[in-house]
């Protein structure tokens, strides 16, 4: 993954050489920047450390690959951006493997992805890892589920508790029910038992 290095005797002259030179927008970087102190006949500069957004997702792609092969399965990746959220789908002819007992393999490999371009970048990148759609699909699931148990909470005024989830599917409950005006969630319990209740708001 390339690492560019820009100076100037501010961080906005340095940067403006890095947009001019890569063609490219602040927001489709990551920036680091390194103030030197200037001798005592010289002025203090500032480098910048640059990489593209678009080489992290290649990076990405290239662990995954070599992850998957490891594993005994060749996969193909689709890429899908929608603003800035960026979502890697992988197809091959075992997806059972690749998402495991309740999606726990797909969350793994999500979890060292994460922690791999860290390392590299010294970056978060948030992007989202699926397997021939199974999240999709998935969290239309538990949004269709959220609201059936919701109803019957606004309805009878008697309190429901899910079965345990972990926290990528507990947000999806807390966040599809946020704007309920009859019923509210809260998460109860310790991992990997945490699990969300469901609650009148009357």
């Amino acid at each position: 993954m390339d690492k560019y290095l820009y100076n100037g005797k501010t961080k906005e002259e340095a940067l403006e050489k890095a947009l001019n030179d890569l063609n490219l927008e602040e927001k489709d970087l990551f920036i680091k920047e390194k103030e030197q102190k200037g001798g005592l006949f010289k002025n203090k500069k500032v480098d910048l450390e640059i990489i593209k957004k678009s080489d992290v997702v290649d990076e990405i792609k290239s662990f995954l690959e070599r992850i998957t092969k490891l594993i005994g399965v060749d996969v193909n990746l689709e890429v899908k951006k929608r603003d800035d959220d960026v979502t890697i789908t992988m197809y091959s002819d075992n997806n059972n493997i690749l998402i495991g007992k309740q999606g726990r393999t797909i969350e793994a490999l999500s979890v060292i992805t994460r922690q791999y371009i860290h390392n590299e970048t010294g970056f978060n990148y948030r992007f989202s890892l699926d397997v021939g759609e199974y999240k999709l699909k998935h969290q239309k699931n538990i949004e269709y589920l959220a609201k059936k148990v919701a109803r019957e909470v606004a309805k009878t005024k008697i309190e429901a508790k899910l079965d345990p989830m972990n926290s990528y599917e507990r947000r999806i409950v807390h966040s599809i029910l946020s704007d309920n005006e009859k019923v509210y969630t809260e998460s109860i319990g310790e991992e990997p038992n945490r699990a969300v209740v469901i609650k009148p708001r009357d």
